[in-house]
This record gives C-alpha cells, structure tokens and sequence, in this order.
C-alpha cells in the first residue's frame, strides 16, 4: 500500500513539475541564452549551444544539439548566416516544426536590426563574407535593446498566459540597461576616435556606437589566417595610423596580434565578444562593463 501510495505520489509530482515547466528555449549563442534569461525568468529554461570560448561559425550538429532543438519551443539564435554551418542540420534533423523557419518558434536577432557591411557582392575568393552582412551585432548594447524588445514580444505570442510577466521584465531590464550605456558611453569618452587594429573583422557595431575605428584587421580576407607577409605589411599602417593596440576576440588565438605586437610595441587587448568570454562576463551587462574596461585601460 506504501509502496503505491509512493509511486502515486511521484506521478503527481512529475505531472506538476510538468504543467510548471518553462518554455523551452536552445538559444544558438550565449548573448541570446543571457537574454532570454533575463526576460524570461522562472518561466522559460534556457539552453546555450556554444559557450564564449568558441567560434560560432563553426559548431559540430552533435547528437545533443539535435535532442535540444527536438524539445524547444523557441529558438533564439543570430541568424544572418551566422550559423549557415550548423543551424539548418539541427532543424533539419530534429523535425521540430514548431521551430521551423516561419514559424513563431524561430527568432532570428538580425531580422531586427539594420545590418552594417552588407558586401555589393560575395564570392568565396573574398574569404568569410557574409552575404546579409555583418551578423556581430552583439558587440554594441543598441542593438541588444531592439532585440530585447522583439523577442518580449515573441515569448508572450508563444506564452500568452505569462505575458505580464514578461512585461514586466522587459520593462526593468531596460531600465537598466538604458542607464549601463549611459554609464558606458561616459566611461569609453577617452577612446573616441582612437584606431585600433583587430584580428578579424566582427567589430563594426561596437566601432560605431563608441565612434572608435576598427577597420584595420589582422586577417586580409576574413576568416582566413593571416600570412606573416601581410602582418609586415600592417606594421607601416599601424605607424601611419598611430594604432598602438591589437584587439582579438577570448575565442581566437592571439598569436598573430602577439607577432605583431611584438614588432610594433602595441598593445594586445583580449575582448569577452560574449557573455562567458571570460570569468567575469556573467550576463549582458558584465559583457560591456568587461569591454569597456578593456578597451580604455
């Protein structure tokens, strides 16, 4: 009689525990997971399929990804071929049309944001050029407002019951945030118009809001490794420039920017890129205060 009393009990609770359960949300970058978060709360469980320290471009479609996305609900991810790689085999494979293309469980953060470099033409000659141009768009607090915004209004389409909920967390979280950048802007005034070289070209959007150039970059064609011809070449620009640091991203190497720092006396600068680039970018808000930090230090 215990002994089913017992299981009943467990079934009563895993029912629960079930009907309590969160929107399942397999975010493709860890900026989207620490977003989500933030807006969703305790009502949505949030999956990231890389972490700070990798390349987001280029992600195996293991088995367990494919397990995630069979099981969400939404999916929150860059889009704009960032995840050409990857992202169409997990959809593909795991059959889940509820996050299909077209569908109110696929959110793509770029579809809400005027994208900058968009190339005239693309060819694979000019290395890893992305066609909608540049999807880094993570890299300035801005855009990480719009995005917020428009994904509060996909999780309450998706959870109506909650949409209160996620009001009201959108409405604190951009209270906040709108006072960060204004505390950012103020902390980065030092830089403003400084040059910085940069190992690959994902920085236009963090280059623009703080009106710094970045447009030197370590790679001639991105996402192609820099020949040591052309890094000497970059020592003359440097000097013409008066670019005496070399930022580079937690996921990439830095041997070439320690190469070329090594010959021009720059410095080299480590930047998180996203929320888990390093042990101090917990959330959102960690990820400029560390940048920021960096960059006028």
């Amino acid at each position: 009689m215990k002994s089913y009393q017992a299981i009943f009990s467990a079934a009563l609770l895993l029912a629960a525990s079930s009907a309590h359960a969160g929107l399942q949300i397999f975010a493709c970058e860890p900026e989207w997971a620490s977003l989500a978060s933030e807006l969703g709360g305790d009502h949505v469980d949030v999956f990231s399929a890389t972490t700070g320290k990798q390349d987001p471009h280029h992600i195996e479609a293991r088995p367990s990804l494919i397990a995630k996305v069979r099981r969400a609900d939404l999916i929150v991810c860059t889009g704009a071929e960032l995840e050409i790689g990857w992202l169409p085999v997990l959809l593909r494979t795991a059959g889940n049309d509820k996050v299909q293309f077209g569908k109110p469980g696929y959110f793509m953060a770029t579809d809400y944001v005027e994208l900058l470099e968009k190339p005239a033409s693309v060819d694979r000659s000019q290395g890893d050029i992305h066609s909608a141009g540049n999807p880094h768009i993570q890299t300035s607090p801005h855009t990480i407002a719009l995005v917020a915004k428009a994904l509060e209004q996909r999780l309450a389409q998706l959870d109506s019951a909650n949409a209160p909920a996620y009001q009201a967390a959108y409405d604190n979280f951009s209270q906040r945030w709108n006072a960060a950048m204004v505390r950012w802007e103020k902390q980065a005034e030092p830089i403003k118009h400084q040059s910085f070289a940069v190992s690959h070209s994902s920085w236009i959007y963090l280059a623009t809001w703080l009106n710094i150039d970045m447009s030197v970059a370590l790679e001639a064609r991105p996402g192609i490794p820099p020949t040591t011809e052309h890094l000497a070449n970059l020592i003359t620009t440097m000097q013409q420039k008066s670019i005496h640091k070399i930022v580079y991203a937690a996921y990439q190497s830095s041997r070439a920017a320690d190469w070329l720092a090594d010959k021009t006396g720059a410095q080299t600068i480590e930047l998180p890129f996203t929320v888990g680039g390093n042990e101090n970018t917990k959330n959102l808000f960690d990820l400029f205060d560390q940048t920021i930090t960096a960059l006028v230090d």
